[in-house]
C-alpha cells in the first residue's frame, strides 16, 4: 500500500486522515467532515484497499470486499480512475450503475473486490437479488458513503432506509461492515451520520491540511446608468466569467437552473469573441444534468486537462465529479444553502495558491437580505440537515421491500425506528404484507422495489429532435409540464429548440432546432385542502399550524416574452392536473385584525400574496431547502380555515421536513421576512422582495405595503420596534 501511495505522491498523512483511518480500521463507524480537497478520499480508500490486499491470499473466496456509494455516477467513475491509477497488484475494482452493461455487472458482482455504485442500484438491484451477491456480502468489510450531506430531505430518508436494509441483509450472511462517511459541509456530522446508518458514528472534524487563503466576495450587480436597469445575476456572472478566463484564471460559474447555465455559458462566449478572443470563447462550455453520459465525461476530461478554461454548471458539478484546483468560482444567485455555497467555493484553490469565490446576488428576497446581512453567510455555521427516516410514506415501501428480501421479524423492527410496527400493521391491513408465525412476508407477485423511487422522480421524459430522432437530453416528468410543454423554448449546450409536442404517455418531448427570438414561461394554478392538523400554536396576531395537506396544481398556459421583457402572447395549454399530498405550515389571521392593522378586505389578496412570496424566499435561511423545493399559496378566505390564510408546503410527497422546521422557527422566519420588506428600497415591490420567478399567477396581485402591515399584525410588532425603513409608507 505504501509503495502505491508513494508512487502517487502521498508520502505522509494529515492528522485528520490518520485519525479517520485508525477509527475505520478498528471497526468504528466514522464520518470525516473536513474542507473540500482535504484528502478525505484517502480515509476510506486506504483501509478498504488494505483490507482487500490482506485478503488476497485467502484460500477460499476472494477475500475482503468494499462497497463505495456516491450520489452520482460521475463521482464513482472518478474514484475508479483514482484506484486504478494506484496500480495495486491483484485489486479488482469496478463501477456498477445504470450505465454498466449486463455482462460487466455480472463480472463485478462475481469478481470485483471494490464495487463503486450508488444507493439507487443497491435499492433496485443488489438488495432484491442479494442471494446472487452472497459471496460479495459475506466478505463485506467497509461501506463508504461519500458526500453524505447530500442525503437529506426525502432523498436522505429513503437512503437511510436502504442502508438499514443493507445492514440487515449483511447480517444474514454473517458480515457487519464498518461505515465510513465523508462530507465537506455538514453541520452535525456525528448526528447526521448516525441518523443515516441507524447507529452511532464518530466524527473527525479538525482539518489538518494546509489551506491557502480565499478571497470571498458578495457582489451586487451595478445598475446601468443609461437604462436604469440592473443586470441579472446570470448576465453579471457571465461578465465575470469572461473577465476571469481572459485574465488566465480557470473558473467555474454555478447557476441555479439548466436554462441559466446555458444562458451564462453562451453570454460568456459571446463576450470573449466580441473582444477577439475566439480561442478562449471556444474554451467555455456548459455542464448540467440532462446531458448524455458521454457528453458529461468529455466535459470533465477537458476541465481536468485545462483545455476548458471556463465552465458554467449546475450543482451537478458541485457533487458530480472530483474536480478541484480551480482558480476561481462564481455563483450566480444564492445556491439554496450555506453548505452549497462553501461546497461550490471549495472547488477553488490550486496547490496552495490563493483562490477567489464570488457570490453574485440575484433579484431575489434572500439574496437581497444576505447582501445587507453578510453575517448570515460568514457568521453562521452550515445548516443542519433535515431528514425524517420515520416518515410513514418513506418507511412503508422500504419495510415492504425488506420483507420481500427476507421475512421481517419482531427483532428487525427496531432497526427501522419506533414507527415501524404501526406501519407494518397498516401494510398487513392493506394486503401488502402477510403475517406468519415466523414473521411478515411480501404478499404480492410484483417486485417490491418497483413501488418506490429514491429520488422521487416518477418518470423521465426524453427530449428528441424531430428531424434526426437524436435524444438531445432528458428531464423529469414533473418539470416537463413547466419546461418542455408544447410551444416551450428549450436551450441545450447553447443550441435553442422549440418544443412542438409533449407526449406524457410516451414520455417524449419532440423539438425542432431554431431560435424564435423569444423565451417562454409557464403559468399554473393551484389550490390546497387541509387534511390533518398535527401541531398548532398562537402568535401575537396569528394562529400557526403544521399538518398534512393536499395540493392540486395544473399548468394552464404559457407566455412568450421578448428579450426586452415585453410579453407578446399568452397561449392556453391542456395538461393534466397533478396532485401532491405533503406537509405544510400555514397561518391564519382574522379579517377584523387585518382591518385594524390597515389591511382592508380588498387589499388582503395582494398583501397575503406578497407576504407568501417573501416568506418562501426567506425560508432557506431557516431550513436546508431551496425555494424550488417548496411551494406556497395564499387566499383571503379559505374554505378549510374560514380566514385569510398563507401556506408554505414541502414540494415532495409525504413532506421533506422543511415545513416542520418553519413551524418551529415561525416567529424568527416571519420576523426576517418583515425585516427584508422594510429594508428593500423599492417603493412597491421588486424581485428582491416580493416578486417570484416561479409565480403561476404572473406576480399579480402583489401589495408590498400591505404585506408589511400583515406581518406586523401577525407578529404583534409595532413600527417603533423595527428598523423601519426607508421607503415604505404605512397606511
Amino acid at each position: 500500500m505504501y509503495a502505491a501511495l508513494a508512487g502517487a505522491g502521498v508520502r505522509s498523512l494529515w492528522t485528520h486522515q490518520r485519525e479517520g483511518m485508525d477509527l475505520a480500521w478498528s471497526g468504528t463507524d466514522v464520518v470525516v467532515s473536513t474542507g473540500t480537497a482535504s484528502g478525505k478520499s484517502l480515509v476510506y480508500l486506504v483501509p478498504s484497499l488494505s483490507a482487500v490486499v490482506d485478503g488476497l491470499g485467502a484460500v477460499s473466496g476472494r477475500g475482503a470486499t468494499a462497497l463505495y456509494l456516491s450520489p452520482t455516477k460521475a463521482l464513482a467513475a472518478d474514484q475508479l480512475t483514482r484506484i486504478e491509477s494506484l496500480g495495486i497488484p491483484g485489486v479488482r475494482a469496478a463501477t456498477y450503475d445504470g450505465d454498466t452493461p449486463t455482462e460487466e455487472r455480472r463480472w463485478a458482482r462475481d469478481h470485483a473486490h471494490l464495487i463503486l455504485s450508488n444507493p439507487d442500484l443497491v435499492h433496485h438491484s443488489l438488495l432484491p437479488r442479494h442471494r446472487h451477491w452472497s459471496r460479495f456480502l459475506r466478505a463485506l468489510r467497509f461501506v463508504v458513503i461519500d458526500e453524505c450531506h447530500t442525503y437529506r430531505g426525502v432523498f436522505g430518508s429513503h437512503v437511510s432506509s436502504v442502508l438499514r436494509r443493507l445492514r440487515r441483509v449483511c447480517a444474514r450472511y454473517g458480515s457487519d461492515p464498518t461505515f465510513v462517511l465523508a462530507s465537506a459541509t455538514v453541520a452535525d456530522p456525528a448526528g447526521h451520520g448516525s441518523a443515516l446508518i441507524g447507529r452511532p458514528v464518530r466524527a473527525v472534524t479538525v482539518d489538518g491540511s494546509p489551506r491557502a487563503e480565499m478571497t470571498a466576495a458578495l457582489w451586487e450587480p451595478e445598475t446601468d446608468e443609461d437604462s436604469g436597469e440592473r443586470p441579472s445575476a446570470t448576465t453579471e456572472s457571465a461578465r465575470l466569467l469572461a473577465d476571469l478566463v481572459e485574465s488566465g484564471s480557470q473558473t467555474v460559474a454555478f447557476a441555479r437552473s439548466r436554462a441559466g447555465v446555458e444562458a451564462l455559458a453562451s453570454s460568456a462566449r459571446r463576450r470573449l469573441e466580441s473582444r477577439g478572443e475566439f480561442d478562449l470563447g471556444a474554451a467555455v462550455a456548459a455542464y448540467r444534468g440532462g446531458y448524455l453520459p458521454a457528453e458529461r465525461r468529455e466535459l470533465e476530461r477537458r476541465v481536468r486537462s485545462g483545455e476548458l478554461r471556463g465552465l458554467a454548471a449546475t450543482n451537478a458539478l458541485e457533487l458530480g465529479v472530483d474536480i478541484n484546483g480551480l482558480d476561481a468560482v462564481v455563483i450566480a444567485g444564492w445556491p439554496g444553502r450555506r453548505a452549497s455555497l462553501w461546497q461550490q467555493w471549495g472547488r477553488a484553490g490550486r496547490a496552495g495558491q490563493p483562490a477567489l469565490g464570488v457570490f453574485v446576488a440575484a433579484d431575489d428576497p434572500l439574496d437581497a437580505y444576505l447582501l445587507r446581512h453578510p453575517e448570515s453567510v460568514f457568521g453562521e455555521p452550515v445548516e443542519h440537515t433535515v431528514m425524517d427516516p420515520g416518515n410513514p410514506r418513506v418507511l412503508a415501501p422500504h419495510l415492504a421491500a425488506a420483507a420481500a428480501e427476507l421475512p421481517l421479524t419482531e427483532d428487525d423492527l427496531g432497526l427501522f425506528g419506533p414507527h415501524a410496527r404501526s406501519v407494518v400493521d397498516r401494510l398487513v391491513a392493506g394486503g401488502v404484507l402477510r403475517r406468519r408465525p415466523t414473521g411478515w412476508y411480501w404478499a404480492r407477485e410484483d417486485q417490491a422495489t418497483d413501488h418506490v423511487s429514491l429520488r422521487g422522480a416518477a418518470s423521465v421524459v426524453s427530449i428528441v429532435e424531430r428531424e434526426t430522432g437524436r435524444v438531445v437530453g432528458t428531464i423529469d416528468e414533473a418539470s416537463a409540464h413547466l419546461q418542455v410543454h408544447t410551444g416551450a423554448v428549450h436551450v441545450h449546450q447553447g443550441e435553442t429548440y422549440v418544443v412542438v409536442d409533449l407526449d406524457l404517455e410516451g414520455a417524449v418531448a419532440t423539438v425542432v432546432r431554431g431560435d424564435p427570438g423569444w423565451t417562454t414561461m409557464a403559468q399554473s394554478v393551484s389550490e390546497f385542502r387541509i387534511e390533518r392538523v398535527d401541531r398548532r400554536t398562537v402568535a401575537a396576531g396569528a394562529k400557526v399550524f403544521y399538518g398534512a395537506v393536499r395540493v392540486t396544481g395544473q399548468v394552464t398556459a404559457f407566455t412568450r416574452r421578448l428579450p426586452s421583457g415585453e410579453i407578446i402572447g399568452q397561449h392556453a395549454l391542456d395538461l393534466p392536473p397533478r396532485t401532491l399530498r405533503t406537509m405544510a405550515v400555514w397561518w391564519t389571521q382574522t379579517e377584523e385584525s387585518l382591518d385594524a392593522a390597515g389591511v382592508s378586505g380588498a387589499t388582503i389578496p395582494g398583501a397575503a400574496h406578497a407576504a407568501e412570496h417573501a416568506a418562501i424566499g426567506m425560508l432557506p435561511l431557516m431550513a436546508t431547502c431551496d425555494r424550488w423545493d417548496i411551494g406556497g399559496v395564499s387566499t383571503d378566505l379559505h374554505p378549510d380555515t374560514g380566514s385569510p390564510t398563507i401556506m408554505i408546503y414541502d414540494g415532495y410527497p409525504g413532506g421533506a421536513g422543511f415545513a416542520e422546521r418553519a413551524f418551529g422557527e415561525w416567529e424568527r422566519w416571519a420576523g426576517a421576512t418583515l425585516q427584508l420588506l422594510l429594508e428593500c428600497p423599492c417603493p412597491s415591490g421588486c424581485p428582491s422582495c416580493v416578486q417570484s420567478p416561479k409565480c403561476g399567477n404572473g406576480n399579480e396581485p402583489l401589495d408590498k405595503a400591505g404585506a408589511v402591515l400583515l406581518l406586523r399584525a401577525a407578529l404583534g410588532t409595532s413600527p417603533a420596534r423595527l428598523k423601519s425603513g426607508q421607503a415604505i409608507q404605512d397606511g
